[in-house]
């Protein structure tokens, strides 16, 4: 699980102390977070600026409980575990949490809960290093508790016994040993543009750490691509987030996702939302780019025409890395392109290789994660006309 860096000024103790016991994180200040975004909202505008960026609509996170997942290590002291996080600048230095302010509701209900019930339980923690939590904004919460020991009988007796209490999903992991008490997903169910939206989201897998702003991304990437029209050709699907919501806007969707555990759960989403216009092909950008160009013979490929496809768009929400050389060049043959980053500097890259051929028609700045330097980007992109491409060379 994902967490960035946050501000030196959350997590900086004081020099002389090697441990900061039981203390709350005071500076994730509500106060301090329209300025904070303001300021990311207006590097964004710099940095695109040789690109005539469009005013980009801006959407804010609420300033706190807006984390849908969290993970801590686990710090030992006596009989006493509490939960730790790290300073970046001194990963050494541990702090720990009587509370996570950005945590979501579940997650925030569960932490004393959770570390009352390790407490009075040997089995359950002995040797536990971390844990991990995964919520959801329909109220689903998943634990995992990670350990440098052989899990038992007597752990998953106390894991049962916990479970339970908490009314949770509960994953116990160890090296080469996972053992899940109830099921190691959870269903996320939320309303999209008058759709109820149902999304698998299994254990270890990716998912967007900030439910309320990850709606508002999929709202804006919906808006852009209204009347558009034609078929989409989708990258990086992951679970299917953006799939579900963007499959009704198209004639037929074909989405790529290299990862067997997403590829599972956007199939089974699309069968909890009743979508049969998406085609689901495990495969990697640089695969399906080659496809397209008319490369070898692909055996996951085998059921699907692609000469029948109409495209008009290409979406992508890619790693941090961006788009790749050949899948920029895949990306120059559409019409319009659906554009979500989480690293800006990886996209002024790839805006700066597709602007001889596209022009950036709508922006948006998307605040997954409030009091850090990271802000998540969308761009529209649509393909310059030849008397527009001749005036920009």
């Amino acid at each position: 699980v994902f967490l960035p860096p946050v501000d030196k000024r959350i997590f900086a103790p004081p020099p002389t102390a090697p441990i900061v016991r039981r203390m709350s994180l005071p500076s994730f200040n509500p106060a301090d977070y329209p300025a904070q975004l303001a300021e990311k909202v207006a590097r964004y505008r710099r940095d695109f600026a040789a690109f005539d960026l469009p005013e980009p609509a801006v959407f804010e996170s609420t300033p706190l409980g807006y984390r849908l997942r969290a993970e801590f290590r686990m710090w030992h002291e006596g009989d006493r575990v509490d939960y730790a996080m790290f300073d970046p600048a001194d990963p050494k230095r541990a702090i720990t949490l009587e509370d996570f302010p950005p945590a979501a509701a579940p997650i925030a209900a569960a932490m004393p809960r959770l570390r009352a019930g390790l407490m009075a339980s040997e089995a359950l923690k002995r040797k536990l290093f971390q844990v991990d939590f995964l919520a959801t904004l329909s109220g689903e919460l998943m634990i995992s508790l990670i350990y440098h020991r052989p899990l038992d009988e007597a752990w998953q007796a106390a894991a049962a016994a916990l479970a339970a209490d908490l009314g949770v999903q509960l994953i116990g992991r160890s090296r080469k040993q996972k053992i899940v008490i109830g099921r190691d997903w959870l269903l996320e169910e939320f309303e999209l543009n008058g759709r109820r939206l149902r999304y698998k989201q299994i254990e270890n897998s990716f998912s967007q750490p900030n439910g309320g702003v990850n709606r508002k991304m999929l709202g804006w990437a919906c808006s852009q691509a209204a009347g558009i029209g034609g078929d989409l050709l989708e990258l990086y699907c992951g679970n299917g987030n953006f799939t579900m919501a963007l499959a009704p806007q198209f004639g037929r969707v074909l989405a790529t996702e290299v990862s067997k555990p997403s590829v599972a759960a956007a199939e089974y989403s699309l069968e909890a939302n009743a979508i049969d216009n998406v085609t689901m092909v495990r495969m990697s950008s640089d695969e399906i780019s080659d496809a397209l160009a008319g490369g070898r013979d692909y055996s996951r490929m085998r059921d699907v025409d692609l000469a029948a496809y109409a495209f008009t768009t290409l979406f992508v929400d890619p790693p941090r890395s961006g788009l790749d050389p050949r899948t920029v060049e895949l990306a120059r043959g559409f019409d319009n392109i659906l554009y979500i980053s989480c690293n800006p500097l990886t996209l002024q890259e790839n805006v700066a290789a597709l602007f001889d051929t596209h022009r950036i028609a709508a922006a948006a700045a998307f605040d997954q994660f409030p009091y850090t330097h990271h802000l998540e980007c969308g761009l529209l992109l649509q393909k310059r006309t030849a008397n527009a491409s001749q005036e920009s060379a």
